[in-house]
């Protein structure tokens, strides 16, 4: 069931044979139909949209708006619920700027987790200090779980919105975010979904799903860097202002008011980011042709041997052991995951060191950093064994001091 054809598609992986990339959960690598894609833009047109009635304009325009419609059906939206971002984190912060610091009040309370990354917890911490509003967090597992039990036990009267991640970016865990929406909705509770490491790996549908919000970034799916998406229900985008103001999301505009355009348009302003959304729309095109399921399951399969074998190696911890998708966390017993990382780029092995932008699980793990290999459809049972063999020649190296 391997992928491994598709390496093809990576130019960066033809150009550097014995590189073993296995850092996926910050960014993916791109695929030459993507980079094509872009540079088919800049090379034809290169101009703004929305803005000219001349042909070049409206060209450039019908594909920055297929593309929407594109990544509408990547998750099963509707193209006026899709609104283009910077990024996961700005789409996490638009929600918690617009829709937070509107309808959250004193004495509210925000649910959140420590599996969160920053951008899912510190825009809702910075609400709840403005509104005089209250964060909880699910209690994990002993394992570093999110369970449907454990968000009961926090959940009350008092709880207007539920800020949790998909799929974990440490941990590589999936949450029950089904279940939960599904409770948070008998109450009539908001739910805010971090799909940042879900959305590249998994078939999402946002209208199974019912969730309220859905926030990813492009270049964690093989599209460019500077793009992202928020997915919400028209009925709560329609009824949130904009948080900024500028061109093209303006209606009209007086010396004593302004109206503005409709969701999407009112959230983006200024020059769109228009290369970006147009090789957005690529990529999910180009995941949909390899198949989410099969994606997936590969991704599973080597995260699952990697967690098995490194788990075989004296000195290693690894944080995850029954880990279910392709992200596996670990240290070198008394070893810096920074200076062993030093040892693993020495031998080709590209993997992430540091608390990933989610210093609460760092801390739930009594780490001051972890060791992240993150793992694509893209990668082979030889980057496997590949960062195994580096493991163990970072413990021989440091073994000597």
């Amino acid at each position: 069931m391997s992928l491994s054809e598709y390496r093809k598609d990576f130019p960066v992986l033809n150009e550097q044979k014995d590189l073993h990339y296995l850092d996926t959960a910050a960014s993916s690598l791109k695929p030459k139909c993507v980079i094509d894609k872009v540079d088919y833009y800049y090379n034809h047109y290169g101009c703004n949209v929305h803005r000219g009635v001349y042909g070049l304009s409206y060209e450039a325009t019908d594909m920055y708006e297929s593309a929407r419609e594109t990544i509408a059906r990547f998750i099963n939206a509707d193209a006026s619920e899709i609104v283009y971002t910077r990024g996961a984190s700005a789409s996490l912060n638009l929600v918690a700027q617009s829709y937070g610091m509107t309808f959250i009040n004193e004495g509210d309370e925000i649910i959140t987790s420590e599996l969160e990354h920053h951008s899912n917890f510190m825009p809702w911490l910075n609400v709840a200090n403005v509104k005089k509003a209250t964060v909880k967090f699910v209690p994990l597992t002993k394992e570093g779980r999110i369970t449907v039990e454990n968000f009961k036990s926090v959940l009350t009267d008092k709880t207007k919105l539920v800020a949790l991640t998909y799929v974990s970016n440490v941990m590589g865990y999936i949450t029950p975010i089904k279940e939960i929406i599904k409770i948070c909705h008998e109450r009539g509770i908001i739910v805010s979904v971090d799909a940042a490491q879900a959305a590249p790996h998994m078939k999402i549908d946002v209208k199974e799903l019912d969730c309220d919000f859905l926030s990813f970034s492009g270049h964690k799916m093989c599209g460019p860097t500077g793009i992202g998406v928020l997915y919400g229900k028209k009925s709560l985008l329609d009824k949130m202002p904009p948080v900024e103001f500028g061109g093209d999301m303006a209606d009209t505009v007086l010396k004593d008011s302004m109206t503005f355009k409709e969701a999407p348009m009112k959230f983006e302003t200024g020059t769109p980011i228009i290369a970006g959304a147009i090789g957005l729309g690529e990529a999910c095109k180009y995941l949909d042709s390899i198949g989410l399921d099969k994606i997936s399951a590969w991704e599973s399969h080597l995260g699952h041997l990697a967690a098995t074998e490194l788990s075989k190696i004296n000195g290693v911890t690894v944080y995850n052991p029954s880990v279910e998708t392709g992200v596996v966390a670990f240290n070198i017993d008394g070893v810096h995951p920074h200076d062993a990382a030093s040892i693993y780029d020495e031998n080709h092995v590209c993997i992430r060191a540091g608390h990933h932008c989610a210093q609460l699980v760092t801390r739930f793990l009594n780490q001051i950093s972890t060791t992240r290999a993150s793992f694509y459809f893209y990668n082979t049972e030889e980057d496997v064994y590949a960062l195994v063999d580096a493991v163990k020649k970072a413990i021989d190296f440091f073994g000597q001091f």
